[in-house]
């Protein structure tokens, strides 16, 4: 701050000594001193992954409307972009660029924890878009009221399936319709082929229990923030996947790659998880086109919902950002524009938010991958019935809890008597 101060000093002086005149001839007068002030025409955005493919196409289609337009993107993993993101939003913004990519699960903790460090989109316009995007994908982006963020991406879930083993073991997938069925196939199949029916990461990762929560319409916590790890439908899930283990038709994929790997060379059969799976397979599997499709998730009880998401991510424009309406613009446009949002599914299989994105023709035509008549238009189907999830500030150590539950659950212990475990030591660590 003292550096600042006498940078400050020496230029009242300087101008003091110079006309105005000259001081701004000699400065070029290019420097934005105002969030909304119009000099540049550039905008700096951090993201990773496939995302990154998508801006640049969104720039250059911007661009040939909007003279002189520019993105330079900094290609940054999603653990270090979060890290930076905390360390700028706690020093008021500083460092940060105009546009951050923010996966769902991160969205309310830094809405809560931050209130005042993004911008208001609802007083930009944006309230007259929120009718184009579901109504769970707009809850997570609001606060008191207003809302913060961008939909992009979504995850609806599915059962990704392999229809060659299926059939070889006589199972319809048709016949599945609750997660006793589903155990039941894996069961036959396993008897019939010796081939697992889940991949489950026993240790390290919940996203099959996250799953059968959300199609209960429940989460970690209850809409007033408190920790229900102990209610009926957390026991419930949970039981569900120890009776998978229980059963014989689980594999323990401790990360990533070996999930992808054991599900692409056939070890395991079916994936229950989002639609943006599917960019994955058609990657790491392409010599098993025809050979995979999806069914939905299966309902806890008959008749029960089989909606649920697994994944997403959405843009926020940091309140420090001194391009706050550019950035708007760019990010209006590229949030609703068809063409940017199919572009992203065709490309890195992004299951669009954008529902009218619904009617073109990627959600009209099989493909050549998937055997299913139109995958597609299932998980579009979906959309509109997946309950809110309230993630919390508390999302990080929460999963903690619940991930450890699981493995012990899934090493033999009690499912009541480790989440009540996990309930208490999540409450200990929210200092309730």
């Amino acid at each position: 701050m003292e550096g600042e101060a006498l940078k400050k000093l020496l230029s009242l002086l300087f101008v003091s000594v110079l006309s105005a005149s000259l001081f701004l001839s000699g400065c070029g007068g290019t420097k934005q001193t105002s969030s909304n002030s119009g000099g540049s025409k550039e905008l700096t955005a951090w993201a990773w992954n496939v995302n990154v493919k998508v801006l640049k196409k969104a720039a250059a289609d911007f661009a040939k409307t909007h003279k002189g337009f520019k993105l330079k993107i900094v290609e940054i993993s999603n653990n270090d972009a979060y890290q930076k993101i905390t360390t700028g939003l706690q020093a008021g913004g500083k460092g940060l660029p105009d546009i951050l990519l923010i996966e769902d699960d991160r969205v309310q903790g830094y809405l809560n924890n931050f209130p005042d460090g993004f911008v208001n989109l609802s007083k930009k316009g944006f309230n007259k878009e929120k009718s184009k995007f579901p109504n769970y994908k707009m809850q997570l982006l609001t606060k008191n009221g207003s809302v913060y963020g961008f939909p992009f991406d979504s995850g609806p879930a599915g059962v990704f399936y392999r229809t060659d083993i299926f059939k070889q073991a006589g199972v319809d997938p048709k016949s599945i319709e609750t997660w006793d069925d589903y155990i039941k196939a894996g069961k036959t199949i396993k008897k019939k082929t010796g081939k697992d029916m889940i991949g489950i990461d026993y240790n390290n990762d919940d996203g099959q229990y996250r799953i059968i929560l959300n199609t209960l319409g429940t989460f970690y916590f209850d809409q007033n923030g408190k920790p229900v790890l102990t209610s009926k439908d957390s026991v419930q899930a949970m039981k569900i996947l120890q009776q998978m283990k229980q059963a014989g038709i689980t594999k323990n994929t401790s990360g990533w790659d070996p999930w992808v790997s054991a599900l692409a060379n056939g070890d395991v059969v079916s994936a229950p998880t989002g639609a943006w799976f599917a960019g994955s397979l058609i990657q790491q599997a392409p010599d098993l086109a025809g050979k995979w499709s999806v069914f939905p998730i299966p309902s806890v009880e008959k008749g029960g919902s089989h909606a649920a998401n697994n994944g997403g991510s959405n843009f926020l424009i940091p309140k420090a950002s001194q391009h706050q309406d550019l950035a708007y613009n760019f990010m209006n446009f590229f949030s609703t524009s068809d063409k940017i949002q199919e572009y992203a599914m065709q490309e890195g299989g992004l299951f669009p938010s954008l529902q009218t994105v619904y009617n073109t023709n990627t959600f009209k035509e099989k493909g050549s991958y998937f055997t299913q008549d139109n995958i597609w238009q299932m998980f579009a189907d979906e959309m509109k019935n997946i309950k809110v999830a309230n993630y919390t500030e508390n999302y990080s150590i929460a999963k903690d809890e619940a991930v450890k539950a699981q493995s012990k659950i899934m090493n033999g212990k009690d499912v009541k008597e480790s989440l009540e475990e996990a309930q208490k030591n999540l409450k200990n660590r929210m200092n309730q």
